[in-house]
């Protein structure tokens, strides 16, 4: 059985073999720091999109520059350890850079989902040029407000007070 996690050659790779086989990729990114139910429901609706499910992690630099100082809680390849560990997730690469830009180029999904704490017009404009140069469909989905990272840290660090 090939691996989950691959690095972004292999991840281009792959990719360009599931196209020729008329599989439709759906690729979404995130830190996925401390996984949580939102995280889980939101991959699965992004699986049922397509054929397979190609996640893009940010590497740990990256995660420090999007979240600050303290995270990631969970270092770049436990992290993606735990991502491919899930049934939805199909593909898992980790990519340093801060924007998904170089992921969505290797990966060219047919369908590029985000939450719904985004809208297409949040979206960085490098990488809304990438998905508009392969022809990829945006989907924005439901956001579940109860569910968050950053919640379930204020709630960890309430209990230790």
């Amino acid at each position: 059985m090939k691996s989950k996690i691959l690095d972004m050659d292999e991840l281009a790779v792959r990719a360009r073999e599931l196209r020729t086989a008329g599989k439709r990729l759906v690729a979404t990114n995130g830190c996925f720091d401390l996984l949580h139910v939102g995280h889980i429901h939101y991959l699965q609706a992004a699986r049922a999109l397509g054929d397979l499910l190609a996640v893009g992690l940010n590497g740990d630099r990256s995660v420090r520059e999007l979240k600050g100082a303290g995270r990631p809680i969970n270092n770049e390849r436990d992290r993606a350890e735990v991502l491919a560990a899930l049934e939805c997730v199909d593909l898992v690469t980790i990519f340093p850079q801060t924007r998904a830009t170089y992921f969505i180029s290797a990966s060219k999904p047919a369908i590029y989902v985000k939450g719904g704490d985004y809208t297409t017009e949040m979206l960085n404009a490098e990488e809304r040029a990438a998905l508009k140069k392969i022809g990829a469909e945006i989907r924005i989905l439901s956001f579940e407000k109860s569910y968050s990272t950053s919640l379930l840290l204020e709630r960890l660090q309430g209990i230790g007070k």
